[in-house]
């Protein structure tokens, strides 16, 4: 404890006003830069990060991974006496959006009733932000490190980082060598199934992206003269059998973590066991996939003209792996189901990556700084549905967390690849002082 009133004491003061002022106008910036991929074009943000860092005198290397597709890292040194490098994680790429849906600009950045609104704002210019201030902060102040600070921001993370972390792994895989890493796949929210709490979600783990083409070939013909041999009344069979396919739930131990820490923190009312996981998932989608092997049907493609026979009909799935599962064994799995050798079974992206140790020293500093932060907060180690870019330090055996120190209500957190896409500015404020403490907390 006296170790850590001292340290209080050593830090200079920092104006958190006016550099939420900052990190307010440079999201709003930010935003206005378009990297909607596809097709990407995050040398934009490049240009633009690479201003601010050029202004504040430091170095950084664009590595291009294609035309107007960049990557960009900085790096301050430290002593080294701690141990490997912290990188600050984020992407600049951000998802299409559907303009009629929105009531703003979305490419607007506009600043209004207390938020910063636009595609990015969360998902995950709002993080890059908030990484960015705490790295100029301990440049521009000095701050003593034990170890290296690197300022990372990606491209591709939304298409699946083939031009980002993917590209810098395989070219340049000695800037991915370091001891931790934060990055997103982790929040905080003002409300836990149903239960009005502040909660905080350290990711530690994802489920494994698997991505599928479906192809149907059959007879072509004049429509007026059915057969039995459609392409797509082929492909309509074969994806009535998976939805028809039953799976089991299956929650990894750290999905199981995570509701047991929910339960002694009082927030569950009964303790999580199997009976109860299972009533959890008929109740909630999200819940529910978190615990198994997920199947979404997200295109159909078949046909070229009314009255004609299609030879060939395509789908796509987006299939999400609990943490772990061999992706080459589902695809099995799924051929078996479909029953059929004249519908081909295609991969077209799949990962699949280890579980990030909950106690290590960085988690344990994370849990610290946010409970100091919102003394009434739990927190607790999450399992994410989605991907991230941390799949790809975990493989390494590098120790990757989801950690946006944000504290969302129900009102936001639909909102994420959804419509008028925003983020607070007390919440980029809270973000900003939980992530610089963090960084004190590991690196000093």
């Amino acid at each position: 404890m006296a170790a850590r009133k001292a340290l209080l004491m050593a830090e200079p003061r920092i104006d958190w006003e006016e550099w939420t002022t900052r990190a307010t106008e440079w999201l709003s910036d930010y935003i206005r830069i378009d990297t909607v991929n596809p097709p990407g074009n995050e040398m934009r943000a490049c240009d633009w990060l690479g201003r601010i860092l050029d202004a504040e005198g430091i170095p950084y290397t664009v590595y291009k991974s294609a035309p107007e597709r960049g990557n960009l890292v900085a790096r301050i040194e430290g002593t080294g006496t701690r141990g490997k490098g912290l990188i600050l994680l984020n992407h600049t790429d951000v998802v299409p959006f559907e303009r009629d849906h929105w009531t703003v600009e979305p490419l607007g950045g506009e600043i209004s009733e207390g938020y910063i609104w636009g595609r990015g704002a969360q998902d995950m210019k709002g993080m890059g932000i908030m990484e960015l201030v705490v790295f100029l902060l301990h440049h521009r102040l000095g701050l003593p490190l034990t170890r290296d600070l690197v300022f990372m921001a990606v491209a591709d993370e939304e298409a699946g980082s083939e031009f980002g972390v993917e590209y810098l792994d395989a070219a340049h895989p000695e800037l991915l060598d370091c001891e931790y890493v934060i990055n997103e796949g982790g929040g905080g929210s003002t409300e836990v199934l149903g239960v009005q709490r502040n909660t905080f979600n350290i990711g530690v783990a994802e489920k494994g992206p698997l991505w599928l083409t479906l192809r149907a070939h059959g007879r072509p013909g004049h429509g007026s003269v059915p057969h039995d041999d459609n392409a797509a009344d082929r492909l309509v069979r074969a994806l009535q059998r998976i939805q028809d396919w039953q799976r089991p739930l299956q929650p990894a131990p750290e999905v199981r973590e995570y509701f047991r820490q929910l339960w002694q923190a009082g927030i569950l009312d009964k303790e999580p066991t199997d009976e109860v996981l299972a009533d959890f998932a008929k109740e909630n989608p999200r819940l529910r996939s978190v615990q198994m092997n997920s199947i979404s049907l997200t295109t159909l493609t078949a046909g070229v003209k009314h009255n004609v026979i299609p030879a060939q009909a395509e789908a796509t799935l987006d299939i999400r792996l609990v943490p772990g599962y061999d992706p080459d064994q589902f695809i099995r799995e799924i051929t078996d189901v479909i029953a059929d050798d004249r519908v081909d079974v295609e991969p077209v992206f799949a990962s699949s990556s280890p579980a990030s140790t909950v106690g290590t020293e960085l988690y344990e500093v994370m849990k610290r700084e946010a409970k100091r932060a919102v003394e009434d907060a739990v927190v607790v180690p999450g399992v994410g549905t989605g991907f991230t870019d941390s799949r790809i330090f975990r493989r390494r055996g590098i120790e990757a967390y989801g950690f946006v120190p944000t504290l969302t209500g129900p009102q936001d957190q639909g909102r994420v690849h959804g419509n008028d896409e925003r983020i607070s500015i007390e919440n980029l404020r809270l973000g900003m002082q939980i992530l610089f403490h963090t960084v004190r907390g590991i690196c000093d």
